[in-house]
């Protein structure tokens, strides 16, 4: 906890040096829900209310990049989170910070509906362990990718805001270490901030988008990553992937993007081991349509995907991709998506990808 602490506030404290030309406080939120066990063998685990606690640093975007304007001038930020899961014998109390981003669908002068998407890294002391915490089928490692989705209400009065929200708390370690069912857990929130620094000034927009609008771009990705099958505490495999995509924006804020997928989960030979089986063998293809999200030379992707080729079908039909990317101005981008099946994590896809046809 004092190291997230710790962290948490150097970053603030690097941001404060260069944000005097943005509006920026801070924000207290008290959390209140339950562990949703999505998979019947973790019926066992939640025994009471989880309760959570965060602290935010916001800023209030004021059109210094174009997408401000676009998404109407959301909050970005960062959070400390602390809180129990609904069992703290099993699952511990989890600490963690996670960057996020506030899209007001609804700006009034004085309210504001705001969608929020945040991810960051969570800890805790417990997690499986066959001798000390056998009863631990969620969570398999101390450091976990935190997520979150929500909804926030936010009623302005001079500098202080008061907000109600509802959101959904994912932590996960994307199968690097079994088992990994993960954290699912709806909570309720109530919130009051204070803006410190007010700068109502719109800074006029001077540089041309990243994005070229209307036009198909044609990239490949190259993934390496590792995953942990059952039984636990079993060895790790490497997991191989090619996508080859093209990417269409209709708009500063609309994209999407269709792909052929190549995959070769080398943990695919510890599925049925009576059988037989070659790398060809072991080979996926699939097909994925996502929703893009840009925010200048940063993406969200969200999306779903079949398999069109699957031998041992060792997992769902379907699978599933959110994350992000981070484009340069030479063509070449930054992979970090979570790959699951439904509710269940696959791996995480980390990587690198180049535009073919890009021009700046």
């Amino acid at each position: 906890m004092k190291t997230f602490l710790i962290i948490f506030f150097i970053l603030i404290f690097n941001l404060l040096y260069s944000q005097k030309k943005y509006t920026w406080g801070i924000e207290a939120r008290p959390k209140i829900g339950f562990l949703a066990a999505h998979n019947s063998s973790m019926a066992h685990v939640p025994n009471k209310q989880a309760f959570a606690q965060e602290i935010s640093f916001f800023i209030q975007t004021n059109g210094r990049k174009n997408w401000h304007k676009n998404y109407k001038y959301p909050l970005v930020g960062i959070t400390y989170f602390s809180g129990s899961l609904g069992n703290d014998q099993i699952l511990g109390r989890f600490n963690g910070i996670y960057q996020f981003i506030e899209f007001p669908f609804i700006h009034k002068k004085k309210y504001r509906f705001l969608g929020k998407l945040a991810n960051g890294l969570a800890y805790t002391p417990k997690h499986y362990d066959p001798i000390t915490n056998p009863k631990n089928n969620g969570i398999g490692s101390h450091v976990n990718a935190l997520i979150c989705f929500g909804l926030i209400n936010r009623l302005d009065i001079n500098n202080h805001h008061f907000s109600f929200g509802i959101d959904i708390t994912h932590c996960s370690n994307a199968a690097a270490q079994t088992p990994n069912l993960g954290v699912n857990l709806p909570f309720l929130s109530l919130g009051y901030g204070y803006t410190i620094h007010q700068n109502n000034h719109l800074d006029s927009i001077k540089i041309g988008y990243h994005l070229p609008f209307k036009k198909f771009l044609f990239s490949a990705t190259s993934i390496i990553s590792e995953k942990e099958i059952y039984p636990t505490q079993s060895r790790k495999y490497a997991v191989f992937s090619l996508s080859a995509n093209t990417r269409y924006f209709f708009k500063p804020r609309v994209g999407c993007e269709l792909a052929f997928d190549f995959f070769s989960k080398q943990s695919t030979f510890g599925y049925k081991t009576d059988i037989k089986k070659t790398q060809l063998d072991i080979i996926q293809l699939g097909v994925f349509a996502g929703y893009l999200l840009p925010l200048d030379n940063f993406h969200f992707v969200l999306g779903m995907g079949v398999y069109v080729r699957d031998k041992y079908k060792p997992d769902d039909l379907f699978y599933h991709r959110v994350g992000m990317r981070y484009y340069l101005n030479n063509g070449l981008f930054f992979n970090v998506v979570l790959k699951s099946h439904w509710a269940k994590a696959d791996y995480f896809e980390s990587g690198i990808g180049y535009t073919l046809n890009y021009k700046k």
